[in-house]
Order: structure tokens, then sequence, then C-alpha cells
């Protein structure tokens, strides 16, 4: 079985995984995964790096964690193939001079350096560069209006941060983005560049990864992300924290609903104790139960349920 077959078979194990919830089978597929050495080419023509990219905002932290691992040994492994590939080149006439014929380099030392010449190491470049229509080569077409031609570009530059896809699929999604956007407003007009701006903000956000590559595969159709509210846009670890405050909040904020009552018949996960005080509130459709708030008088812990 050549690298690539295997890579599609561990690619389809770790899919199988994750749809049927067991994350001990993930992790060791991942753990595979991050024994295969790749190479851009394998990464590019298996989408082996989009799917395992999705997974590093995964509700299971070990899984996310493992799926963080992969993308980092992956991205080594490129940039020292391509050093290697450098290095293998043939060495060009300038390079096979002579010592003799080189000229000579002084170097100073720090002793020889003044000190108000000497400055600090120089910081280690980004593993991820950043990509756009000029570091890839990429030219969209052209919709004829300035305005309008900068948005995909900047859509373009959004969809590929810290993303191995194909630039051709990017550049065809990105296109259709602002094509869709500027068929709902017909017009380059302040809605239509905040709709732009904040599709841009929420696909460029590094925290959100599954978002970039949901809609570059296709899981997330660009007319769909078009309607897309910021908060239907957020990352799962986002949305998780908008819940725990909206939740607080109704903790905090009753409206009109009736005063807590003390109870004795609720147990305290936290500290044991049975004195709480509890009040319900009707926080989803009619026809689905109240959810019942209970909040500890001694420990002051807060839980809920339907």
């Amino acid at each position: 079985m050549g690298l690539f077959d295997e890579v599609l078979d561990l690619k389809k194990e770790l899919k199988q995984a994750m749809e049927t919830s067991s994350f001990s089978d993930a992790l060791d597929t991942l753990n595979k995964l991050e024994k295969i050495p790749a190479t851009e080419d394998l990464l590019k023509k298996t989408e082996i790096g989009l799917f395992v990219g999705k997974l590093r905002s995964n509700h299971s932290a070990e899984v996310a964690k493992a799926a963080k691992e992969v993308v980092k040994k992956w991205k080594t492994d490129v940039v020292s193939k391509g050093k290697q590939e450098k290095t293998s080149r043939p060495s060009s006439p300038i390079q096979k001079k002579s010592v003799e014929e080189r000229p000579k380099i002084v170097t100073k030392t720090a002793a020889s350096t003044p000190t108000s010449q000497r400055s600090a190491s120089p910081k280690t470049p980004k593993d991820d560069k950043e990509r756009t229509v000029a570091t890839d080569r990429v030219t969209l077409k052209s919709t004829g209006n300035k305005a309008r031609d900068k948005c995909a570009e900047m859509i373009y530059a959004a969809l590929a941060t810290n993303s191995d896809a194909d630039s051709e699929i990017i550049s065809t999604t990105a296109t259709n983005i602002e094509k869709n956007v500027f068929g709902e407003f017909e017009a380059v007009d302040s809605k239509y560049k905040a709709k732009m701006r904040s599709l841009y903000l929420n696909l460029k956000d590094r925290n959100n990864p599954s978002l970039r590559a949901n809609v570059l595969n296709g899981e997330i159709t660009v007319e769909r992300l078009c309607t897309m509210s910021t908060a239907d846009m957020a990352s799962e670890e986002r949305k998780a924290q908008d819940r725990a405050i909206h939740e607080e909040n109704l903790f905090k904020t009753r409206g009109a609903g009736p005063t807590a009552a003390e109870t004795d018949a609720f147990k305290c996960g936290k500290c044991g104790g049975r004195k709480c005080t509890y009040f319900q509130m009707q926080t989803r459709s009619a026809d689905e139960p109240m959810t019942t708030f209970v909040t500890c008088t001694i420990c002051e812990n807060k839980w809920k349920f339907c």
C-alpha cells in the first residue's frame, strides 16, 4: 500500500471515529497520522490537512490537542522538505568559486562592537506564512469595480489564514462570496462594506479554523455563510462562553418572573448542602418544559435543569 492510500484509509478511520464520537479511536488514528512524513503534495491531494485542521477546535480537549500536534508536526515536515530540496539543487557558477576567489568577510565580535551598537537577537520568524493573492501569485477575476475586487482579495487572505488549501479553491470561494454579498445589496454601499468586513474578520479569526475549513470544503455553502450572523460564525469555544454568560445573566436577571423560593428538595453537587433557592423561567419555545434555576445558599453554587 502506498503512502497516499494509507493516508486516505486513516482519513476514513478518523472520520468514522468522529461521527460515532469514539474519541479513543480518533486519538489512535491521529497518533498514526502524526508519524506520516507529510509533504505539501500529499496534504493537498488527500485534503487530510483540512480535515485534521478542523479538529483543532473540537469540543474534546484531547482530540483538539492531538490535532494541533499533528498539524504542527506536518508543518515542520513541509518546511524541512522545502529546505532539503533547496539545498540539493545544483550550485550556481558563482557558488563554485574557490575559497581564494571569494571576498573575505570580517566578523565583528561582541567585544569589538560598541555597547550602543549591540542589538537583541533577531526574532524567530512565524511558522505560519501570511497568504494573500500576491504571495500565492493569484489573480482573481475582476468585477470592473476596484472596491469589489479589493474586498474579494481580503476574503481570499482571510480564507487562506493558516490553511494549506489549494489556491484555486480559495480564489473560487472568495470570488463567489463577494459576488453573493454584492447580489444582496446591488451596490457598494455602507451595508455591503459592513457585511464584507464582518465576513473578513470572522473568517480570519485564528481561533476559529473550523469556520474557514467548513467553508472551503463545502460543509458551509457560500449562500449559507452570507446569511450567518456573527454569533452563528463564532467558534464552538466562543459559543460555549456566550451560553455560559447568558445562563449567568438568567440567574441574575429574572425580569417579571416569580421571586426565588427556598427549598431543601435539591442537593448541591459542590458542598452537599440542601439549603437552596430556586426559580423557573421559560427559556425555550412554549411547548418545551420550563427551566429550573437553583442556587445553593451555603456555597453559592448555581445549576439548572429542565
